[in-house]
């Protein structure tokens, strides 16, 4: 696949306008040049403060909803149907400043799925994102994220 263009890594930086994002303080702060990647923060601001004055649960998942989906969807292309099928959330600390989560697909990982949806037609596959303290490194939540794939049918 070649790499993007500037139009292309514009496209993935409009997330930061998108209103929920927006709202909540969510940042995309970086895509790799494979697609592959990507990066986000959010700070603790009056918009996404708790009733007890932590990160709100909402906007933390927020944070880690899409990007998986988009990474399989960008890899696979238009033959694939990609659909965010369920999705778990583990509070583990209070979120009380600036957060971070990567979201991270391989490309071998991304080949296999190719594979194994041709062999299979569909299937469901899992990945779990981190979600950090960026001053204490400290693990706040983990996000488990199924991904339904299936090849699309000729018509």
């Amino acid at each position: 696949m070649s790499q993007p263009g500037f139009l292309q890594r514009l496209k993935f930086h409009f997330f930061n306008f998108y209103p929920p994002y927006f709202g909540a303080g969510i940042k995309v702060k970086a895509l790799n040049k494979e697609r592959t990647l990507f990066s986000t923060t959010m700070k603790l601001t009056p918009f996404n403060k708790n009733y007890v004055g932590t990160q709100f649960g909402g906007s933390l998942y927020s944070m880690c909803d899409p990007f998986y989906m988009l990474i399989l969807m960008e890899h696979l292309g238009p033959g694939y149907l990609v659909w965010d099928k369920a999705a778990t959330i583990r509070f583990l600390k209070p979120g009380e400043g600036t957060v971070r989560a990567e979201f991270y697909i391989p490309r071998e990982k991304i080949q296999e799925i190719k594979e194994e949806t041709d062999r299979k037609r569909k299937m469901d596959v899992t990945f779990t994102a981190q979600i950090l303290d960026v001053k204490t490194g400290k693990l706040i939540a983990e996000v488990d994220k199924v991904i339904y794939v299936r090849k699309k049918l000729k018509e």
